[in-house]
């Protein structure tokens, strides 16, 4: 389950809270998860949700969009709205192929 992305979630967690200069306790406490949890994110055994790294982001007063990031969930979203895109040119019926293929480059 855990992948290379999850693993250097965790690290990068694990130098903020660090330089936060908060223990694995604090920052769960912050965060409003529990301490195995955060503790299983920071060793790479678990992918958080967008919600948790939002509430970690905010309890580490950094940008939830890094952490999203890292977690590889921006990418994905965005490769996935691309994807949809797509779709939804090829199918429009008021579009000739040219149109369409302009739209797509």
């Amino acid at each position: 389950m855990a992948s290379l992305n999850v693993g250097n979630l965790g690290e990068y967690l694990r130098e903020q809270r660090r330089s936060a200069q908060l223990s694995l306790r604090q920052l769960a406490d912050a965060a409003g998860v529990s301490n195995p949890y955060l503790s299983q994110i920071e060793r790479g055994l678990r992918k958080p949700s967008a919600e948790v790294l939002q509430q970690v982001a905010k309890a580490l007063r950094i940008s939830a969009e890094t952490l999203y990031v890292r977690a590889g969930i921006l990418d994905a979203e965005r490769e996935r709205e691309e994807v949809e895109t797509r779709a939804v040119i090829l199918a429009d019926p008021s579009l000739n192929e040219r149109q369409k293929q302009v739209l797509l480059q």
